[in-house]
């Protein structure tokens, strides 16, 4: 299917699970009568219960030095002007006891999918959501350690965190533009906190919205194709950092911080594909990473990037 397709399903008020890869070249829609059948399971619920499971996740992570070299091209880059926010990934090869289907049955998180038996993401970030005539995004920048100490006045405070975070903000903000009116920042660096397996995680977001019309289900391929992908996810200029990324991250992302989202005829949500666990013939990879700025330092974004390789 196309995103012409999209509009067409919204028009006919049809619902439908909408998956699209990080590039927005692979989009695939299932109707939501047909998921079984296509041995796909999503979970869309904010307000879930925490389950706790054992399991012990094994991490064979990329080398530091070869993660410095990646992280030394992007700050040149962003030296040269080329890019001022670049959300740099990498895939983490790791062991687990547990199947893609139980990964998914016993994640904790507000956006879950699990695509047969080739990945599941069990993600803490919205995308868009649009309800009556409104449309809104909750951009994720920020993450530290909940047990360190005065974790929340830290992240906060951080002037590199708080640099990147307006420039998400700025980025999204723009974007939405493209597709609705009476743009504006609603909520501007609130935290919540994540369950990351044996840890908890403080995430930064805002929250932006705009209006959209009556008449956006007709439209809605429309809005998908001309925000993707995802700025919180890509970087700024979003054109010359998605260059930048090809060329330096040496793996391909494929469906890893893409969207999926469901549409009920009604409304649409949808979330980012971070938290990402992929199948391959050699084992899991889980992909993960953050953004760097001017500010960042190796060390510490290496140590998100691993932070962030967990089941929660």
């Amino acid at each position: 299917m196309t995103f012409d397709d999209l509009n067409s399903l919204g028009k006919n008020r049809e619902p439908f699970l909408f998956i699209c890869d990080f590039k927005a070249q692979n989009l695939k829609v299932i109707l939501l009568n047909e998921l079984e059948e296509n041995d796909v399971e999503f979970c869309i619920d904010e307000n879930y219960i925490t389950k706790r499971y054992v399991d012990i996740l094994e991490k064979k992570p990329l080398d530091f030095r070869e993660y410095k070299k990646k992280f030394d091209y992007v700050i040149e880059k962003i030296k040269s002007g080329d890019t001022y926010l670049l959300n740099l990934t990498q895939p983490t090869p790791i062991k687990t006891s547990l199947n893609l289907k139980e990964i998914f049955s016993n994640a904790n998180a507000h956006y879950k999918l699990r695509y047969r038996d080739e990945f599941v993401c069990f993600s803490p970030e919205k995308f868009i959501q649009i309800n009556d005539d409104k449309i809104h995004t909750y951009p994720m920048k920020g993450t530290i350690d909940a047990s360190v100490m005065n974790a929340e006045e830290e992240i906060l405070n951080n002037k590199k965190e708080m640099a990147e975070h307006v420039m998400v903000v700025d980025l999204l903000r723009n974007d939405l533009s493209i597709v609705a009116k009476d743009v504006k920042v609603e909520d501007f660096r609130y935290v919540k906190e994540i369950e990351a397996g044996e840890k908890k995680l403080l995430h930064v977001s805002s929250h932006i919205s705009g209006n959209v019309g009556l008449n956006w289900h007709e439209k809605i391929g429309d809005i998908l194709k001309a925000l993707l992908p995802a700025g919180s996810i890509s970087g700024a200029p979003k054109k010359s950092t998605l260059d930048i990324i090809e060329t330096i991250e040496n793996y391909d992302r494929d469906f890893f911080s893409g969207v999926f989202g469901v549409y009920d005829g009604e409304t649409f949500d949808s979330g980012v594909m971070i938290r990402f666990i992929e199948k391959t013939k050699d084992g899991y990879i889980y992909k993960s990473g953050g953004g760097i700025t001017l500010d960042s330092d190796a060390q510490s974004e290496y140590n998100e990037l691993l932070d962030k390789v967990y089941l929660p």
